[in-house]
């Protein structure tokens, strides 16, 4: 059995051919994916502006960590290709980036090693 990671994965793109129709339902609904609506889910949170030139999506992936941020990155691109498609919006390329929560050093400021002064 293989270890799971956890990983928080950014899918990047832009929009393209949207059609008036889709144009109107994301312009309708900007105001829930502006900065607020930034968050790491499994279900993937969509931010956009009212400009409609670039979006992002923000999942939590969980995944064998042998198979790496890639494999991650890669699954989170598929999950936000779906939705896509799911709501008829028009894409470019999407790109990615993965972090692996579960080997991420957190540095806490003011932290003082034992024997120090």
């Amino acid at each position: 059995m293989s270890t799971q990671h956890t990983y928080r994965v950014i899918v990047r793109g832009t929009w393209e051919g949207l059609t008036d129709e889709a144009r109107a339902r994301l312009l309708a609904e900007v105001e829930q994916h502006g900065l607020e609506a930034m968050q790491f889910t499994e279900e993937g949170s969509l931010t956009y502006d009212t400009v409609l030139k670039h979006f992002s999506f923000r999942y939590v992936v969980v995944s064998d960590a042998e198979d790496g941020e890639e494999m991650a990155a890669a699954i989170a691109e598929d999950r936000a290709e779906t939705t896509l498609k799911e709501h008829g919006y028009g894409y470019g390329r999407l790109r990615s980036t993965a972090t692996d929560m579960d080997t991420m050093k957190i540095n806490y400021k003011g932290r003082r090693t034992s024997g120090a002064a």
